[in-house]
């Protein structure tokens, strides 16, 4: 296997520190736009499977001629959504497998954004789904943690726990604190702001069986929920998220839900952006320069990726799945991985959520090299088998990647 990661940012420098440590691949390339960032992670480390490269993931041919330079053969998306499609369909044009961690952009409803759905998330990517297939390529989407991992336990939940399922509740939260300067807590957020502003904004996708896909208003319906090992009671809000689009597709689930733990504080300052303009994507002119204001904001934050050493805390992903067990009887079970700041630090050198994201399509990757992960089309995780992934993540290393899951009756 020849690995090209596009992207060396939080999640991308995160999946070069967790598959160093592995030996399924035979090269990995990485690049990004700044050709500093991946020349200074293949300085890190002693690993002549290690090359860094500059690319343009706006550009598909750009992708296509890299992927073609370097004979790659499976190529890991770690960049902002707007560049799915370019990196996607160079991907294709060079006939590499492709995995990404968050799906091509959503359209809002023209008329009734709050209701209808308009262009969903992965809509263009599923659009090609027959070309991939009938070339017998393989486009492996949305392969982080959430989306991800809790399709992982969506699929292992319909298997071995639930004769059916009522409902798919996916819900994230964390204790995470950012430390200032001075000790106490700041706006730090822990992932891509891009991205958060992206899918925190956008009207959130509900799905229920019978009646498909529809909308709500964002940071709708306020539920509180309690999280495992010691992070205990976050409000969670409706948020526009890829596992309502997934789940329903290879589940028979009766309903599928998305929130997110965001807190007051956040969800004041996303509401803030919005009525300035801020979450703008489209340029402005400001002195000369052209530029986007989701842009600027994303530049006057720290980077994630450095925020580790300041950050104390947890986060934890996972699915509330509640329906009828094995045993004929009500069932409600909460598959969740937590991961501990200072442990992700001490081990990777990375902060909790962007190596939670970033183990999750390195284990991918491993079982399709090992060819027990096999498929073509446009395809989700829950189109494979759960209990091989889930047993690489908890196994110790060096079998598997240390970090165990769990299940939480309830």
């Amino acid at each position: 296997m020849r690995i090209l990661i596009v992207g060396a940012g939080g999640v991308g420098s995160a999946a070069v520190r967790i598959a160093v440590r592995r030996t399924f691949f035979d090269l990995l390339v990485v690049a990004d736009y700044d050709p500093a960032r991946p020349q200074a992670l293949v300085e890190l480390f002693d690993d002549g499977r290690l090359v860094a490269a500059q690319v343009d993931a706006s550009s598909a041919e750009a992708v296509a001629a890299l992927v073609r330079d370097h004979g790659i053969t499976h190529v890991l998306n770690a960049v902002d959504p707007r560049f799915v499609m370019p990196i996607f369909n160079g991907c294709f044009a060079a006939g590499a497998t492709y995995l990404d961690m968050a799906m091509s952009l959503s359209v809002r409803h023209p008329e009734e954004p709050y209701a209808k759905t308009g262009v969903m998330l992965g809509d263009e990517q599923f659009a090609l789904a027959q070309q991939w297939e009938v070339a017998g390529r393989l486009a492996l989407v949305g392969m982080g943690v959430e989306p991800g991992l809790s399709d992982v336990f969506a699929r292992y939940a319909e298997d071995e726990l639930f004769s059916s399922i009522d409902e798919l509740a996916v819900r994230d939260g964390a204790n995470l604190i950012v430390a200032g300067p001075d000790g106490e807590p700041v706006f730090a957020p822990s992932f891509s702001i891009w991205t958060t502003i992206e899918e925190c904004l956008n009207p959130p996708v509900i799905f229920e069986r019978g009646l498909g896909w529809y909308t709500t208003e964002p940071f709708s319906e306020p539920e509180v929920f309690r999280f495992p090992e010691g992070i205990g009671e976050v409000e969670c809000v409706n948020v526009e998220h890829e596992e309502v689009i997934l789940m329903p597709r290879w589940t028979k689930a009766r309903r599928v839900t998305f929130k997110y733990g965001l807190g007051d504080e956040f969800i004041g300052v996303l509401k803030t952006l919005h009525k300035l303009g801020l979450d703008s994507t489209e340029p402005l002119m400001v002195k000369g320069v052209t530029v986007a204001p989701r842009d600027v904001v994303a530049a006057a934050l720290p980077d994630p990726a450095t925020l580790g050493e300041r950050m104390t805390g947890k986060t934890c992903a996972g699915v509330y799945v509640t329906g009828i067990g094995r045993d004929g009887a009500p069932r409600a079970v909460y598959l969740y991985h937590v991961v501990d700041n200072e442990w992700s630090m001490a081990e990777y050198a990375s902060q909790a959520v962007v190596w939670q994201t970033a183990v999750n399509p390195v284990i991918a990757l491993e079982l399709l090299a090992n060819g027990t992960w096999q498929g073509t089309g446009v395809l989700g995780p829950e189109a494979f088998d759960a209990r091989p992934f889930l047993e690489l993540l908890a196994a110790d290393a060096p079998a598997g990647y240390g970090s165990p899951w769990g299940l939480e009756e309830r």
